[in-house]
């Protein structure tokens, strides 16, 4: 009968033992997905925050693209815009006989196209003789008080300002009342 308490005793141990090691090795394994499961969240956020980083790259390549086409003719704008200030200084310029009224009439169609294109690519003249000074468009270049004209409103451009279309190309150089 001992040795069949023994053996039960003995039996109990081997189960108990069996039952821990079956213990650890579940605790091992938890252990083992649960930091499986925090390496997966892990990766995830990685992955997700590329996905944003990828998506406002291509948000910003975009609207550099826009912008560029927006003001693609910035740089042949400003070559030209001495160009047409050379153009109204020979335009004012009277003249006697019929040979040169000829050449001066010319001289306005040339003028004209040469607007008209610069019109269409979005170039336009600064509104600023008679409007309140604009620091962002107009350059003051004198200060003067003189009556009939309103506090900081420009008397006179000296010289005229142009903008693609919400771009500052060159100010207008004006005179303005104190």
């Amino acid at each position: 009968m001992e040795d069949k308490k023994e053996e039960e005793v003995n039996q109990e141990t081997l189960d108990q033992q069996e039952h821990e090691e079956i213990n650890e090795e579940v605790e091992a394994e938890l252990s083992e997905v649960e930091q499986l499961q925090l390496e997966k969240q892990a990766l995830q956020e990685k992955v997700v925050r590329l996905q944003a980083d990828f998506d406002n790259h291509r948000k910003r390549a975009k609207k550099e693209k826009e912008m560029d086409l927006k003001y693609k003719s910035q740089d042949l704008a400003t070559e030209l815009v001495p160009v047409l200030d050379n153009f109204e200084r020979a335009l004012q310029t009277e003249v006697n006989d019929e040979s040169s009224q000829t050449f001066v009439d010319g001289m306005k169609m040339v003028y004209g196209q040469l607007t008209q294109a610069l019109e269409q690519a979005g170039v336009e003249e600064i509104e600023a003789e008679g409007v309140e000074f604009d620091p962002q468009k107009h350059q003051a270049i004198m200060q003067v008080s003189e009556e009939g004209y309103e506090s900081n409103q420009v008397i006179e451009v000296m010289q005229k300002g142009y903008q693609l279309k919400d771009r500052v190309i060159r100010p207008a150089m004006v005179k303005v009342n104190e």
